[in-house]
């Protein structure tokens, strides 16, 4: 997303066909990337409703009408089955895990980004808010929204179907298959994948 402090080395960001390598975090979400984080931080002060319609105006060329805004909003929230009153709650504040999860698919819900990238959004959560979730991203992907979903576990797919399993060691794709990789490594951890380190 263009964190500062990660210093690009080598190759380049391709979105959508153009460089975005020198990006500024604002401008590649405003060309369809979306980082739903593992520990979402807290915004005092600010409701969700507020922040996600501000969110929606800056990848807008015109501002969305209240009216029209909270028709949408209602509709995902009705999605990720949220009681309405979620809208005035202040952002992350106060949230249980579950909540947290549930805000940030909202928020990519409303903002339809073309590639969601969803860092460890299984993390904490129990078996009904895991299946809220994963309905909402099973609701949310398709050809117009491309979804990289990070996990360490296997769990998460026995409700949302990937169309291709990489996985990651020190930064490097080891080995890429179908869902039947991730029950592999389920079912014998990291080791027999892991690249062998020769003198």
């Amino acid at each position: 997303m263009g964190h500062p402090r990660y210093q690009i080395t080598n190759g380049k960001i391709m979105l959508n066909g153009k460089d975005a390598t020198n990006a500024e975090p604002d401008e590649r979400a405003k060309n369809g990337l979306f980082l739903s984080f593992q520990y979402p931080q807290e915004i005092s002060g600010v409701s969700v409703s507020n922040f996600l319609r501000t969110a929606l105006n800056a990848k807008r060329e015109k501002p969305i009408s209240v009216p029209d805004f909270h028709k949408l909003l209602q509709e995902k929230m009705a999605l990720l089955k949220m009681d309405k009153s979620f809208a005035l709650r202040y952002v992350n504040e106060g949230f249980s895990g579950g909540e947290k999860k549930r805000a940030e698919i909202l928020q990519m819900a409303v903002l339809h980004p073309q590639i969601a990238i969803l860092d460890e959004t299984d993390s904490g959560l129990d078996i009904d808010a895991l299946k809220t979730v994963a309905n909402g991203v099973n609701a949310l992907k398709g050809p117009e929204t491309g979804i990289l979903l990070i996990t360490h576990y296997q769990r998460i797919l026995n409700y949302i179907t990937p169309d291709k399993v990489h996985i990651v060691i020190d930064g490097r794709i080891v080995k890429s298959g179908g869902k039947e990789l991730a029950l592999q490594v389920e079912e014998k951890g990291y080791d027999w994948v892991r690249p062998k380190v020769t003198a």
